[in-house]
């Protein structure tokens, strides 16, 4: 009976062991509850035009989420109310389980408190949009001496070592002017890893590359997303999608249409609007 009994016990510790080990991603990033981004029924409209119709979303950490879709369907916009640089007409951000962007009461926060919740958010747009006349590493630590208000010496330290991340560090004090447009995005891309953000949003960051330059910068997202950098991808490159993220979206007339894991959702969509689209892209 004593031997019955203990067997039992054993099997329920085991069990119980098993079921409270951690969840990682396939890139092995660690899965937590709460996740990192998500947004709640979000609303945006110009004009009367309504672009985002309760878009619900969330990225874990660790987690590489990208978003394709045919373009003024609203991707972009989901990324800039995410990051902050707008206001949404309704609905919810939270980063980490908390509501950004918002006071208690829910009316938007003054700047000031904008751009310090900004710093855990990091963006990377089209366009490069460095200061012509800084070099590669001041460009970078710019954004540790104007947010953080770093110390000149140490941001221009960090900044290097951040450029030596993306692959830059013999062009460290080059001018954009000096620099192919592939390496101006990882430039860029650095410049919004310095801050150390808990999230990383990519808005069609290779689209204004010539066709050549376009594997540099996907390589370097490819390697952030192997560190375990949760990122949020807004692309039109496929074989991006394919083989960095966890989770593939598609977003069409402001509305998640569907998302899945890559392999199901290139090789067995579930969707109508889904099948249309990546016969297109394919």
């Amino acid at each position: 009976m004593n031997e019955h009994t203990n067997a039992q016990a054993a099997d329920a510790q085991a069990a119980d062991a098993q079921a409270t080990q951690p969840e990682y991603t396939p890139t092995g990033a660690l899965v937590t509850d709460i996740p990192t981004l998500e947004v709640r029924d979000l609303h945006k409209a110009y004009h009367g035009n309504e672009v985002l119709k309760g878009v619900e979303f969330k990225v874990r950490q660790g987690q590489v989420k990208a978003v394709l879709g045919p373009s003024g369907s609203g991707k972009s916009t989901m990324l800039r109310l995410m990051a902050l640089l707008e206001p949404a007409d309704k609905g919810e951000i939270l980063l980490e389980g908390k509501r950004i962007g918002v006071n208690a009461a829910g009316r938007a926060l003054p700047e000031a408190q904008l751009a310090v919740q900004r710093r855990d958010v990091g963006m990377v747009f089209q366009k490069f949009n460095l200061f012509p006349h800084l070099t590669a590493a001041k460009n970078v630590a710019l954004a540790l001496t104007a947010v953080q208000k770093v110390g000149r010496a140490e941001a221009l330290e960090r900044a290097h070592t951040m450029l030596g991340r993306v692959g830059l560090s013999d062009r460290a004090d080059h001018h954009p002017s000096q620099l192919s447009g592939g390496q101006q995005q990882r430039v860029a891309i650095a410049r919004a890893l310095v801050l150390n953000p808990k999230v990383m949003l990519f808005d069609e960051p290779t689209s204004a590359l010539d066709p050549e330059l376009v594997g540099e910068v996907l390589e370097v997202m490819e390697q952030l997303a192997n560190d375990g950098m949760t990122m949020i991808v807004v692309t039109h490159e496929v074989r991006f999608a394919r083989r960095a993220a966890d989770e593939v979206t598609l977003f069409d007339g402001g509305v998640i249409v569907e998302q899945a894991p890559p392999e199901q959702f290139f090789d067995d969509p579930q969707h109508e609007r889904t099948k249309k689209f990546l016969s297109h892209v394919h």
